[in-house]
């Protein structure tokens, strides 16, 4: 019998696996990559809702946790895939940077808010109002995070690239059996996938459309991540991820011409040097209506776990939530209620 089977190797699933195998636990990986949105994700991580300059949810607990956790998994792999690079958020008026130092006053954002106004010398971009700092922040190359840990599992002999059949699951006395493989506890990280899922579709997980340009320019020259209408994220080589667009009506993860005309216009507005459009990515983001994420036990079958809704947060989600939920399983430590399934369950009842 193995512990976990685990269905979903996007950011969510392969967080859930690495956690699983560090403590020694056997795991099983279904994935047949029908939900990109992980591997066209921007990366992008703050500790900050740089709209309002207020803290994220946990956001120093979920820092601490991801540095270690990344850190960990690029020494085993021996792949670089974590880039700590600033965020400068570009400031559109002096109101903007008076509330920007009101904030950097506040005890839980000092250490992540700089007290020191940046001016822009960079004459391909257009901030004459300057930036602020943010720290503590970087980028994670998601796709190669989840490329080169889809290779890792399947080294280890347990990534299994065929859809997950619902229909097969067989509930035991003890256990869970699927396809003649008995487990203990199946782990549902599917994304967008979740509204196939007959055992958690009824949670209110919404999808949220995003579209990235990738493009090159050679003048640009950053080395700083720069947040504006549109972020721009310095890859190396000259290239640039642009994004993010937010669609509630389309749940395809097909690019469209209304998506990128957006992001060009935006980028536009941002910078002055001439660029080319090399790739346009479009995905389905996870998201939840209260903005937190879906954690937890099915309320019927004990053997089921959910652990989606990361959103747009899920490089600094993913790690703290799958720690939180195995610790959950394993030694009954309580989930936070604010992320915790049974919130919608009890208002159903």
């Amino acid at each position: 019998m193995i512990d976990y089977i685990i269905v979903g190797n996007g950011i969510a699933g392969s967080c859930f696996a690495e956690i699983a195998l560090q403590n020694n636990k056997s795991i099983l990986v279904y994935d047949n990559n029908s939900q990109p949105s992980s591997r066209v994700a921007g990366g992008m991580y703050n500790p900050l809702v740089l709209k309002r300059f207020s803290e994220v949810w946990k956001a120093k607990e979920q820092l601490l946790f991801c540095n270690i956790f990344y850190a960990l998994i690029e020494t085993k792999l021996a792949v670089k895939f974590d880039f700590k690079i600033p965020v400068y958020r570009k400031f559109t008026s002096i109101e903007e940077q008076n509330n920007w130092f009101l904030a950097a006053d506040k005890p839980n954002l000092e250490s992540f808010l700089s007290t020191q106004l940046i001016q822009n010398n960079n004459e391909n971009i257009k901030a004459p109002f300057g930036y602020g700092k943010v720290q503590q922040t970087g980028y994670l190359d998601v796709k190669v995070f989840v490329e080169e840990y889809s290779k890792f599992l399947e080294g280890l002999g347990v990534l299994n690239k065929e859809a997950f059949d619902y229909d097969s699951v067989v509930f035991e006395d003890n256990c869970i059996s699927y396809n003649g493989i008995n487990a203990k506890q199946i782990i549902f990280a599917e994304g967008f996938g979740l509204h196939s899922n007959p055992y958690f579709n009824d949670l209110p997980l919404d999808g949220t459309k995003g579209e990235l340009l990738l493009i090159k320019s050679p003048n640009l020259r950053l080395n700083e991540i720069i947040n504006s209408s549109v972020f721009l994220i310095p890859i190396g080589n000259d290239l640039y991820k642009v994004g993010a667009t937010y669609e509630w009506k389309d749940k395809t993860n097909l690019p469209t011409m209304e998506g990128k005309q957006e992001l060009l216009d935006k980028l536009n507005e941002v910078i002055t040097c001439e660029y080319e459009v090399l790739e346009h990515f479009a995905g389905v983001r996870p998201t939840v209506k209260d903005r937190r994420p879906l954690v937890g036990r099915h309320n019927i079958h004990n053997n089921l776990y959910v652990l989606n809704g990361l959103g747009t947060r899920g490089v600094m989600l993913g790690p703290f939530l799958a720690n939180q939920l195995f610790q959950n399983i394993e030694n009954n430590n309580p989930l936070d209620a604010e992320i915790d399934i049974h919130r919608f369950y009890k208002k159903k009842s």
